[in-house]
């Protein structure tokens, strides 16, 4: 690109967007790229995502807002599909309308657009409304009664992760399914997909239903998620993430990134980025969080590429995704399937078998990066590091300048750590 001398050397100059009659998708999100502020972002989120692609990462993908009722369905079905993302996190409200959908029964646009007119009198009519969306509340009472009877078909036996119970569903809903949903494309083409505020959904109360009409206790090892991820993502090559908004999905990609000492293993975060919101970091909320803040939690790597894109995710998605599709055509046919059975299968192993112990699945103790946490690791060295100062402080040493409180923990007498003495509240 061609430059002007400044006095940092050469900066790209601002290329003013060309108007023609046959831009595609792929050439807008180039020209965007070339002009400032959230246009030049939605061309860099596109030229990250082709980067990540053609690295060979693996994509994680946390999918947040009402995205699936907004329309959004077919592009997240594509992304599966065409492997643009290897593992999907998503809100619990997400998948239960792609349920809805997946079953033949629309969302409406509202008369009245946001403002919805007389909610109260929609309320009366047994209508939902999210912001301009209308949805029929016999058709979501439909949807969830298929739900609470898939939940009758389980297991009680053991505890199901959320990622067997959306792949189980996805399977289940194939045969009756009228359009192609995200749950029957990612049990078809292999995706996981995982929901870590599960109850927080139709599908939480679909579950409770089903406990409280016939006794039946279907129970769900969440923690076993936060493993299966952790791992998911210590076993990658590279790790990218795309965040549609924030929310639960978001943080649960992040720690998956630093995640590694669970296994006594160290990563230097995900090495890729891109976040579509239009919340801002100064209210705190996470789905305004920065990259760079997540730097100072090491969940992005030091040297990562990544980019937020502050735009309606309806408007940039579809951008986006619609030039991947057209310029990096080479690079998604040469994406790789990763090999999620057996590095899922061994993470079940190693949460069956504490370390050193033995069982019939696995007679040999569990080892290597699968061995859970023991006393000669345990608590993992940031913590130790801390615990160390505490001990240097009752040499005489202060920590960081301050001297914490004695208090007698169970192990001997010694200071608290900040991080000890919030692990041991009592709570009446």
């Amino acid at each position: 690109m061609p430059g002007r001398s400044g006095q940092d050397g050469h900066l790209p100059e601002v290329i003013p967007f060309p108007i023609t009659d046959s831009a595609s998708a792929a050439d807008i999100a180039e020209r965007l790229a070339g002009t400032a502020f959230q246009g030049r972002n939605l061309g860099r989120a596109a030229a990250i995502w082709e980067a990540m692609l053609r690295d060979q990462s693996t994509i994680f993908m946390g999918l947040a807002g009402a995205m699936v009722p907004a329309g959004m369905r077919p592009l997240i079905v594509y992304l599966i599909e065409n492997r643009l993302i290897d593992v999907l996190v998503s809100t619990g409200a997400n998948l239960y309308h792609d349920v809805y959908e997946t079953l033949g029964h629309p969302h409406f646009q509202s008369a009245c657009g946001g403002d919805g007119g007389d909610d109260v009198h929609l309320a009366s009519l047994r209508v939902y409304r999210f912001y301009d969306i209308l949805a029929p509340e016999h058709e979501f009472s439909i949807g969830e009664r298929f739900l609470t009877e898939f939940s009758l078909t389980l297991d009680e036996d053991r505890p199901y992760t959320t990622r067997e119970y959306f792949h189980l569903l996805g399977k289940a809903m194939a045969p009756v399914a009228k359009a192609e949903g995200i749950l029957t494309a990612a049990a078809k083409h292999g995706v996981p997909v995982y929901c870590p505020a599960f109850g927080d959904s139709v599908h939480g109360l679909a579950v409770a239903e089903g406990r409280l009409r016939t006794g039946k206790h279907v129970a769900f090892d969440i923690i076993a998620d936060v493993l299966e991820t952790a791992h998911l993502s210590l076993t990658a090559n590279k790790t990218g993430v795309v965040y549609v908004a924030g929310g639960t999905p978001k943080n649960f990609i992040q720690q998956a990134g630093v995640a590694a000492y669970l296994f006594q293993r160290q990563r230097p975060g995900h090495s890729y980025g891109i976040q579509v919101t239009t919340d801002e970091p100064q209210w705190g909320g996470l789905s305004g969080c920065t990259f760079e803040e997540a730097q100072s939690w090491r969940k992005i790597a030091p040297n990562a590429r990544f980019v937020t894109t502050n735009v309606d995710a309806t408007i940039g998605m579809p951008l986006i995704v619609s030039a991947l599709a057209e310029k990096a055509k080479d690079a998604i046919a040469a994406r790789k399937l990763p090999e999620w059975t057996g590095i899922i299968a061994s993470t079940r192993a190693a949460l069956r078998t504490p370390s050193g112990a033995a069982s019939p699945q696995n007679s040999a103790p569990v080892s290597g990066p699968l061995a859970m946490p023991d006393q000669r690791f345990w608590p993992p060295r940031s913590f130790a590091a801390l615990d160390e100062g505490c001990h240097s402080e009752r040499r005489g040493r202060s920590l960081g300048g301050r001297r914490l409180p004695r208090r007698n923990l169970g192990w001997g007498e010694r200071p608290v750590s900040p991080i000890t003495a919030v692990r041991t509240i009592r709570v009446p």
